[in-house]
């Protein structure tokens, strides 16, 4: 298994220690064809990108591109913030950018409603290691739908890190809209029973992502690949190995907009 692309890097830009063209090199090295800089969504008040930043951050790729060689793409790893599936990606940015990924993440600016509903429940049951209800889960699996269903969003990042959904639900939808399923190389979010059943039950199709927030770290996978290997998971299914590149929805969203 190798990788062929790594679509889930950051930079100084939100919560990473290197340079855009640090992670470019480090892509070089690692013999990767395409790498996308998706730094943190706008809301999170700590580690997210900010909006006067982007035309920084577009000269910082092209400088990477033009140096490298790599097809260094700008992306965004936006926040979810609420249950109707919302992220903090608003459409009057997405020319700023060619990945669009989304997932949950701690602290970010949302409504009392999702703080409420989703965050608090997701995230303090998970701390204090208690077992979600099953409104939570439900709960939580229509968001993520509605999230797939009502935004061109090319990946779901680490799902069910530290939140709780039925994984299987989800990979139907991510299914359906032509969403790609992320493995994340950084963090264990899916059980080895998740993976077996959404390949089982679904015609999902996934990314691998290193999720790097520091340049050596671009292109690491030995996570992912153990969690792979362990379940046998049919690799003919992840679209950013061996060669293969994927095909984003956000991009053939973008070009039928015009």
């Amino acid at each position: 298994m190798i990788l062929t692309a790594d679509y889930h890097t950051h930079t100084k830009y939100s919560h990473g220690k290197g340079s855009v063209l640090d992670n470019a090199l480090a892509a070089k090295k690692a013999g990767l064809k395409e790498l996308a800089i998706t730094d943190h969504g706008f809301n999170h008040p700590a580690f997210g990108l900010k909006k006067h930043k982007l035309p920084h951050l577009a000269a910082d790729v092209a400088e990477a591109r033009a140096q490298t060689g790599v097809n260094v793409l700008a992306g965004i790893e936006a926040n979810i913030i609420s249950e109707s599936g919302k992220t903090d990606l608003k459409e009057k940015y997405f020319d700023c950018f060619d990945v669009f990924l989304a997932g949950f993440h701690k602290f970010v600016l949302c409504g009392a409603g999702a703080a409420a509903k989703l965050y608090l429940p997701n995230y303090g049951r998970n701390f204090l290691k208690l077992k979600p209800t099953n409104a939570l889960v439900k709960r939580t699996t229509k968001t993520y739908i509605e999230v797939i269903k009502n935004n061109p969003v090319d990946a779901i990042t680490h799902l069910n890190f530290c939140v709780f959904a039925d994984a299987v639900e989800v990979a139907k939808a991510a299914a359906d809209y032509g969403t790609y399923i992320e493995i994340n190389a950084k963090k264990t979010h899916l059980s080895d029973e998740e993976l077996c059943e959404i390949c089982a039950k679904t015609s999902a199709r996934f990314i691998v992502g290193s999720d790097a927030h520091a340049p050596e770290r671009v292109g690491e996978i030995s996570l992912a690949e153990s969690a792979l290997s362990r379940v046998n998971f049919d690799l003919s299914r992840i679209d950013n190995i061996d060669g293969r590149l994927p095909k984003f929805r956000f991009k053939a969203y973008k070009e039928k907009r015009g």
